[in-house]
């Protein structure tokens, strides 16, 4: 949705790895806000995106208007059933089903071979991977590794709502995950006892609104009790009026 940064620039070097050309989308996508959401606010920096894309070797780029992208009267929407309520989800109604769709809209008319998302949206790329095989969309979904700032925060475009306080008590996402890391480091397995601790890791900043830490797998992003066979840790949480979310995964 555009506002880059290095996370975002990450995908494009990964892409410039294994494929032949590169093409970006930049799209403020408003069918993903909700009614009280920021849309109107969502960092926008046009210019400055192009620069940096242009300095990576992007040999396309694809940055409709919301009437390309919405047609007058239209009334299709691309829906994953279930897996769109769990996590971002629940706690944003609508907002899956507007990812699918723009996401969908965007396969037909780029047709990638690859597409390339970023591990911090793992419930996005879990319903999005559902949503290609189930239509069988011809590309293939290559989820990247989460880039953090030095000191482990996730970086997203929404970081440049924080003041200089509220970005200080951000990193207690980081630091309820790498709670749990460790403890997971230690043998640790029951799913309720590591999201217990992450979770308990909030009280050290009580200005910091925990939304939801929960410990699923990552295909379905049903609850698991037990992380012998791999799960994602996810959390998300409200910095102020900022919505962060950040996760690993465990592949024990």
């Amino acid at each position: 949705m555009g506002a880059l940064h290095q996370g975002h620039l990450s995908l494009v070097r990964a892409a410039r790895q294994v494929t032949d050309i590169v093409a970006a989308s930049i799209f403020v996508n408003p069918t993903q806000f909700g009614p009280n959401e920021d849309l109107a606010k969502y960092p926008r920096s046009f210019e400055r995106d192009c620069e940096l894309l242009e300095k990576e070797g992007v040999e396309s780029l694809f940055a409709p208007s919301i009437d390309e992208m919405y047609p007058a009267g239209a009334v299709t929407w691309v829906t994953v059933e279930e897996l769109s309520n769990k996590l971002d989800g629940r706690s944003r109604p609508g907002h899956f089903r507007g990812v699918t769709t723009v996401v969908s809209k965007l396969f037909h008319i780029v047709e990638p071979d690859v597409a390339f998302f970023g591990q911090k949206d793992a419930a996005q790329s879990a319903i999005i991977r559902r949503m290609v095989c189930d239509l069988n969309l011809p590309v293939e979904i290559s989820v990247c590794p989460i880039v953090r700032e030095p000191d482990g925060l996730a970086m997203s475009s929404r970081n440049a709502y924080l003041d200089p306080e509220q970005r200080k008590n951000a990193l207690v996402l980081h630091r309820s995950l790498t709670r749990v890391q460790g403890l997971i480091n230690q043998g640790e397995v029951s799913a309720a006892i590591l999201a217990s601790c992450g979770r308990n890791e909030f009280s050290t900043e009580p200005s910091v609104r925990l939304d939801y830490f929960e410990i699923v797998n990552p295909d379905t992003l049903d609850p698991i009790e037990d992380i012998s066979n791999g799960a994602l840790i996810a959390v998300a949480a409200y910095v102020g009026s900022t919505r962060l979310i950040d996760n690993f995964l465990s592949t024990r």
